[in-house]
């Protein structure tokens, strides 16, 4: 900016020249008038004001750009963190789990990079993990249906979409498009099943519909099966703008918490949060939100770990029940309010996402400028703006 500055004024000033100069050009000089000499008065310089142009405001930190690779491995476009070259740039898969009491404890959870977290019917949350590293992994679940608003937050990824349940009446027509990558169990309604990407696990005093996992040997076959490109889009946009390396973004203006409540403290009328009662706690030791529901940490079964992540997302959505079953419809596509909580602070924001069913929502403040997240794994909850008034944190 002070360089094309400084050009301007140096032609402003040629300019000037110029026109002193050359004025009467091509026409004869009027004689010179004799005149006494005089002594020189010195002469008046008046000095005009410059105006000052402010500065633009700098990014508030060093954030991860162009993502280059160094000793086979890049940035993840979903976390930020260091990882193999071949699983960052990879398709990542989106897998719908159970989140209600008797599908406790879920598999693999704690692997994901993302978590996406939406009511569905009958009050309770079901959640969407997003994976890109799951190599590890023997299985995942146990699994369960679509709901399309899930699918249309997967497609905003460029996943591909597992899940075994329900497709109809309002998943069929969607999750059997050409674009878009689904790898289902065999119900009615979906018209290119893969069954060989799923099986029972005995889980003795369980019922059967929390039995059924996604096998990761399965799903490589699947997707070769059906053709699918693990490679993204050239396109692909990505769903965070992450601090850089070594960068906290530690918003110290900004009101803290500790203490996270999607559906508030009590639970009561909340949209989808009050049956389980699921919270957020910040420790500070090491950045991350600890997640509990009906008063216990939630565990991963895989590894015996808590779940906890380093950036919690409430996305208000417009929410209408569809039918007399109770199912649930949300508008992920448009814009709404939203808060991010990072590093113990609060963040309230707006959402965006107009850019049709294969970009995600992007966060921005009121000047537009997109947030700043810290890298590491991220769990969305989708809050059903009609019950937002319950939402509580402290």
């Amino acid at each position: 900016m002070y360089q094309k500055r400084i050009a301007l004024l140096l032609t402003s000033v040629i300019l000037t020249f110029s026109f002193l100069t050359g004025c009467g050009a091509g026409t004869e000089p009027e004689p010179e008038a004799v005149q006494e000499e005089v002594a020189d008065e010195p002469e008046e310089v008046v000095e005009e004001p410059v105006e000052e142009i402010p500065e633009e405001p700098a990014t508030a930190y060093p954030v991860i750009e162009e993502r280059e690779v160094v000793d086979g491995k890049m940035q993840s476009y979903l976390t930020g963190e260091w990882t193999a070259e071949k699983v960052a740039t990879r398709r990542p898969i989106a897998v719908m789990i159970p989140n209600n009491a008797p599908a406790m404890p879920q598999y693999g959870l704690s692997q994901a990079g993302i978590i996406y977290e939406a009511p569905v019917e009958g009050r309770i949350t079901r959640l969407m993990a997003v994976f890109e590293n799951f190599d590890d992994l023997d299985r995942i679940g146990p699994v369960r249906s679509c709901r399309d608003y899930f699918l249309y937050v997967a497609m905003g990824y460029e996943s591909i979409y597992c899940n075994w349940g329900l497709a109809k009446p309002y998943v069929e027509e969607l999750i059997n498009r050409d674009n878009v990558y689904n790898v289902s169990a065999a119900v009615d309604g979906i018209h290119k099943p893969a069954d060989e990407a799923y099986a029972r696990v005995s889980r003795p005093g369980y019922a059967t519909e929390f039995t059924g996992y996604l096998m990761i040997d399965g799903l490589w076959d699947a997707v070769e099966r059906l053709g699918y490109d693990w490679n993204y889009d050239e396109n692909y946009v990505p769903p965070f703008l992450f601090a850089a390396d070594d960068v906290i973004a530690d918003y110290p203006e900004n009101e803290s918490a500790t203490m996270i409540y999607p559906g508030g403290k009590s639970g009561e009328n909340s949209g989808g949060y009050g049956a389980y009662h699921p919270y957020f706690e910040y420790h500070e030791d090491d950045h991350l939100y600890y997640r509990y529901q009906d008063d216990e940490a939630q565990i991963d079964e895989y590894n015996g770990e808590q779940l906890a992540v380093t950036n919690v997302i409430f996305q208000y959505c417009h929410g209408e029940v569809r039918d007399d079953h109770d199912y649930l419809a949300f508008g992920v596509h448009g814009e709404g309010d939203a808060i991010i909580f990072t590093n113990g602070k609060v963040i309230p924001c707006k959402w965006m996402r107009y850019d049709g069913d294969f970009t995600p929502a992007r966060f921005f403040d009121e000047e537009g400028n997109e947030i700043i997240v810290n890298q590491g794994k991220t769990w969305v909850c989708n809050i059903w703006q009609e019950y937002g008034e319950f939402v509580e944190y402290e």
